[in-house]
C-alpha cells in the first residue's frame, strides 16, 4: 500500500467518523426538540404542577430516563422554553434596527412586542407568568439570563439613542426603559388573560391598540 493510498484510507475513517457524529448530534437536538414540544403541549393543556416527567415521557414514547438525560427536572425544561421564546422576540425585533429614527424605532417596537404577545399568547404566557424559569437561573451555576437581558438591552438602547436626539429630558435610561417595558407588558398580559373582557369598555375589541396609541401621544410629547 502506497502514501498515497494510506491518506485516502485516512480520510475515508475521518469522513465516516464525522458523519456518525453528526448524524448522533441532530438526533440528540431532535429529541430534544421532541421533548420541549411533548412538554409545552402538556403545559398548556393540564398546567405546570399538573405535569410530571412521567407525563412528558408517555407523551413522547419515550422513557422517563431518556427525558431525565437531557433535562434534570421541569424547571430545567420551562427554563429551556422560557429561552426559546425570548430568542424568538429578539428575532421580532432584529429588523427594527434598521429603523434610523429612534422615536419611530421606539414606536414601533411596542406595536412588534404587541404582535409577538397576540400571536404567541401560549408561549408567552410561559415566558413571563411562570417563576419556575427563574428559579433555575438563580440555582444554576451560569452568569445570568442571557435572552432576558439582550431583549430589555435592545429597548434601552433605543431610549437612550431617543435621548440623544433630545427626547425624555431629565429621564434616566434604565429605569424609564422598565416603565416602557412594564406598561406595554401589562396590557398584554391584560388582553391574553381576558382581562380587559371583564371590564365594561367602549371597544374591548380595540382598547389594547387605544391604549397603546394614548400611550404613544404622551411620550412623543417628551
Amino acid at each position: 500500500m502506497n502514501v498515497v493510498q494510506k491518506i485516502y484510507i485516512h480520510l475515508q475513517k475521518n469522513i465516516i467518523f464525522m458523519s456518525t457524529a453528526e448524524r448522533k448530534a441532530r438526533e440528540k437536538e431532535a429529541l430534544k426538540s421532541l421533548i420541549l414540544k411533548g412538554a409545552k403541549k402538556l403545559f398548556l393543556e393540564r398546567g405546570i404542577e399538573q405535569t410530571t416527567i412521567r407525563n412528558i415521557a408517555d407523551e413522547i414514547d419515550y422513557s422517563v430516563g431518556t427525558v431525565y438525560v437531557y433535562f434534570k427536572d421541569k424547571n430545567a425544561i420551562l427554563h429551556d422554553l422560557h429561552s426559546i421564546g425570548f430568542q424568538e422576540l429578539g428575532g421580532y425585533f432584529t429588523e427594527l434596527f434598521a429603523i434610523k429614527n429612534p422615536m419611530e424605532r421606539l414606536i414601533k417596537m411596542g406595536l412588534t412586542y404587541i404582535k409577538f404577545a397576540m400571536e404567541n399568547s401560549e408561549m408567552y404566557d410561559l415566558m413571563f407568568n411562570v417563576k419556575a424559569p427563574m428559579e433555575f437561573i438563580e440555582n444554576s451555576e451560569k452568569e445570568g439570563w442571557n435572552e432576558g437581558a439582550n431583549t430589555f438591552g435592545a429597548l434601552k438602547t433605543t431610549v437612550e439613542d431617543c435621548m440623544n436626539k433630545g427626547h425624555f429630558e431629565g429621564h434616566l435610561s434604565e429605569p424609564l426603559s422598565f416603565m416602557i417595558w412594564s406598561l406595554v407588558h401589562g396590557m398584554c398580559c391584560l388582553e391574553i388573560r381576558q382581562r380587559t373582557k371583564g371590564v365594561k369598555f367602549s371597544n374591548p375589541d380595540t382598547i389594547l391598540f387605544d391604549g397603546y396609541n394614548e400611550y404613544l401621544k404622551i411620550i412623543k410629547k417628551l
